[in-house]
């Protein structure tokens, strides 16, 4: 483990010199690139860096500790005891921080929120997780931007495709793919009964060209007038787009953006992230059919969390925590299921490990 750290340290110089050259920055793609990289072995520098000190400390104290002043001799054991606790917990935190990372944490990504069973009120549920998500992106500092919208006359959503960017979005996000059950009374119902209606969320990371070129062939591309988002930015020129990928019959439509260019540039990442994330699902299940734990895989036929509005609670189903803060989680509040999330994953990563 130490010489994988002492290369990711040499690794992380190398990195750092090369940004200090001015050539560097004629290449802003390069820069970007090596910019990326700093960040992502920045907390695995720095903590290895934290536990050399640590290491150095235990070395002096331990020489100390033959001086022929006892109150000196004492004062070195108590710092290499401290030392060594320290040292202890680091390395526990670096056996974290080594642990395979998903290459697209770093990366924006797709959102696709659909109603599921339970008609207009899975249509109002959805529009209800649309608003969390946008709550929880501005507690984050997190942009957002709707691709496509069809909405329901009460306010619902059947479905909506929007894209989320900022730091770090698909490392939070990715928790949220599923199906999300709802437990509440519709305002439509007079009687007080209880209704159960579900809706589907995908997350997908961002993909650009490089990692997943379209076959421009493969292509059919429409053009149709916007029907508008709610009403709004309705435009009276056929600005809208429709691609359709022939051999998987995937269909994207895009009609928020102002011109048809911005449509059909939106419409084929959206097209890009589902083929590619279909492409990645079909080779998961060909390498890893027999996975144990489906935590944080987010297969969308997955009853992943239930928000029941009588009781005002949450489940989790996929590490079984229920919090009773139904109305803080709705308003944004979700870091707190995501961290216990994240968690879960990455304790079930060390035990494979372990292995």
């Amino acid at each position: 483990m130490f010489e994988k750290l002492r290369q990711l340290e040499q690794r992380y110089s190398l990195v750092q010199a090369r940004l200090n050259q001015p050539e560097t920055y004629d290449d802003a793609a390069l820069v970007a690139k090596l910019n990326r990289e700093l960040r992502e072995l920045e907390e695995l520098v720095t903590t290895y860096r934290a536990w050399q000190r640590c290491q150095e400390t235990m070395e002096q104290s331990e020489e100390l500790s033959h001086d022929p002043d006892p109150e000196l001799r004492a004062l070195a054991a108590e710092e290499y005891q401290t030392a060594k606790e320290d040292a202890q917990r680091l390395e526990r935190e670096l056996q974290i921080l080594l642990l395979p990372k998903d290459p697209n944490d770093g990366k924006n990504v797709i959102v696709e929120i659909r109603a599921g069973v339970g008609g207009e009120e899975a249509a109002l549920f959805a529009h209800s997780l649309y608003r969390m998500y946008g709550m929880y992106g501005d507690r984050r500092g997190w942009k957002q931007e709707v691709a496509n919208a069809s909405l329901t006359e009460l306010g619902g959503v059947k479905e909506i495709t929007f894209t989320v960017s900022g730091e770090d979005v698909y490392s939070r996000m990715k928790y949220e793919s599923g199906v999300h059950r709802v437990q509440r009374v519709p305002e439509t119902e007079s009687g007080g009964r209880v209704h159960t209606s579900t809706v589907t969320v995908a997350v997908l990371p961002e993909v650009d060209e490089v990692e997943f070129e379209l076959d421009r062939n493969d292509l059919r591309i429409d053009t149709f007038r916007s029907s508008g988002a709610g009403g709004q930015h309705i435009n009276k020129t056929s600005s809208a787009i429709r691609v359709t990928h022939i051999p998987t019959g995937t269909v994207v439509e895009c009609q928020d953006q102002r011109s048809q260019f911005q449509n059909k540039d939106r419409a084929l990442e959206i097209l890009r992230a589902r083929l590619y994330q279909q492409k990645l699902r079909e080779q998961q299940e060909t390498v890893a059919a027999d996975r144990r734990s489906q935590v944080g895989t987010g297969m969308r036929n997955e009853r992943i969390r239930t928000y029941n509005f009588p009781q005002g609670r949450v489940t989790d189903h996929r590490i079984g925590l229920t919090l009773y803060k139904l109305d803080s989680v709705m308003d944004g509040a979700l870091d707190e299921l995501i961290d216990a999330l994240a968690s879960a994953a990455q304790a079930e990563k060390l035990a494979e490990h372990s292995l």
